[in-house]
């Protein structure tokens, strides 16, 4: 069955996957979506016996449908090879009655390199497949990971170039580190004076500008994403779920059937909708756990159904959850709305002329699988220093805000179902805030901080943080929010 997708903003023709991954954003704004969800057709029994790349392949293969078996198979190699340092790809961690998915283990060390590590292969071979000769312009806003995963992705890769905008003061030193040190010729980093929202905002406008679109078609360019927003980037990560529950099958953690909760920190909701997707899929879904930091707008929506980013932005230990507009919430609304594209614009334009909208009543009956918590800085901390007294497993400040809102859950509902917290970045990503909340932080360089946390976790410091030792900042251009469209003009010349 050929899959199409469709844009959340408008009922204009769907388009075949590799052409939605190739545009990225819709021109009208809205998102692209599948018009409709297959299920998987290989069993989780068969599914158990398999590598993380042939789970990848099965899953890939229904959602991406255009794709050859022998594209597909080939973008899968190229992506999970020995970039990651693990050679299961996805190892998981059982610590204090719950399994840690380590999502971390790609060159960047944190759950974007899950997709990003694929995106570049499926967006290259979208273009020969769609006889694209234009230069692809990947335009990205990032809360501090996105960008460094898609940097590296598409540093060097031929018939592209990558523009990544972070908020200067809103990203970890290591994060920042990485990003501005970035090789190649093709990469372009900039830091804005503002947040994340800010940033996210940016780019869409530029996106949607169609005099600029039209001025760099005659240059030989056009945009595309490697941000959640594009169905590419979401699809492997709907692998990870299915992949997670053929392992607890695998060892005998469930039986064939059993409903299981997915615990996932969330900012810009993609990472918990790609397990909604598995849930449509055929994965057995009890609760899908939205944990969210400070900035608890995805709590408080899940609560009352009204979607408000009318508050104050809050700069957190978890700074890639510091997000106020959750991009990807639109392609749930537009679900649980019955694909309802009008319904779907209409609130959209609410969120970007009064900055709230609320759901109807109907639609908050369709949110029954979710449920919202949120941990403050000090239950962040607290989560870090307990588990490891506890256990000896460190974990960054992302995955400690969902292992708090786990713990609160359980508490309050006394469900005991055996459940998978997304483990998102590594700990070494955030050293600063993770040596903090275990008591031991010294002001000492952050890279001689990650030698102190690896001898306290007994764990070997990752080559992602390895790597910069003495590597030349490439990368020093800062600008206002309101100069982004200037600094992709100067960059690409135009």
């Amino acid at each position: 069955m050929e899959i199409l997708y469709r844009s959340t903003r408008s009922d204009a023709a769907p388009i075949k996957a590799s052409q939605a991954i190739l545009q990225g954003l819709s021109e009208d704004g809205g998102l692209f979506v599948p018009t409709s969800v297959p299920k998987l057709d290989r069993s989780f029994a068969e599914l158990a016996r398999m590598s993380y790349q042939e789970v990848a392949y099965e899953v890939m293969k229904l959602m991406l449908t255009d794709y050859t078996e022998e594209e597909l198979r080939d973008c899968i190699a190229r992506a999970y090879d020995s970039k990651f340092d693990t050679e299961e790809i996805v190892p998981f961690a059982e610590a204090d009655g719950a399994y840690y998915m380590e999502l971390f283990h790609g060159p960047t060390i944190a759950f974007k390199d899950m997709a990003l590590s694929i995106l570049p292969h499926l967006m290259i071979t979208a273009a020969r497949k769609n006889h694209e000769e234009k230069e692809i312009v990947i335009l990205t806003a990032t809360s501090g990971d996105t960008g460094k995963a898609a940097l590296a992705g598409f540093a060097g890769v031929e018939g592209t170039k990558i523009i990544v905008f972070y908020p200067k003061n809103g990203v970890s030193p290591i994060q920042e580190r990485q990003m501005v040190t970035q090789q190649g010729d093709n990469t372009c980093v900039i830091g804005i004076h503002g947040n994340f929202d800010d940033a996210q905002t940016g780019v869409k406008k530029i996106f949607t500008d169609s005099a600029m679109k039209e001025e760099m078609a005659k240059k030989g360019y056009q945009f595309s994403s490697a941000n959640s927003i594009n169905i590419g980037r979401l699809v492997p990560q709907i692998v990870y779920y299915c992949y997670a529950y053929s392992r607890l099958l695998k060892e005998e953690r469930i039986a064939d059937g059993d409903a299981v909760n997915f615990v996932v920190p969330t900012g810009n909701f993609g990472n918990i909708l790609a397990a909604y997707y598995a849930g449509l899929m055929g994965v057995p879904v009890h609760r899908l756990i939205c944990a969210s930091n400070s900035n608890k707008v995805l709590y408080d929506f899940f609560q009352t159904g009204e979607y408000d980013r009318n508050r104050e932005f809050m700069l957190t230990s978890s700074p890639s959850m510091d997000i106020l507009i959750s991009s990807n919430l639109e392609r749930l609304i537009y679900h649980i709305a019955g694909d309802d594209a009008a319904k779907d614009a209409a609130l959209m334009k609410d969120l970007s002329e009064k900055g709230v909208y609320e759901i109807t009543p109907q639609m908050r009956e369709k949110l029954g699988l979710f449920v919202g918590g949120y941990a403050t800085e000090e239950e962040t901390a607290q989560a870090i220093r307990e588990l490891y007294e506890d256990t000896g497993y460190v974990i960054d400040p992302h995955t400690a805000v969902a292992r708090h809102v786990y713990e609160t859950y359980r508490k309050d509902t006394k469900d005991e179902t055996v459940s998978v917290i997304a483990s998102t970045a590594s700990p070494f990503k955030f050293e600063g805030s993770v040596m903090k909340a275990l008591g031991k932080y010294e002001e000492i360089p952050d890279l001689d901080l990650a030698d102190r946390l690896s001898a306290i976790a007994d764990v070997a410091v990752p080559e992602a943080v390895e790597s910069l030792r003495g590597a030349q900042v490439r990368h020093t251009t800062v600008c206002g929010k309101d100069e982004m469209e200037a600094q992709v003009r100067r960059f690409l010349g135009l």
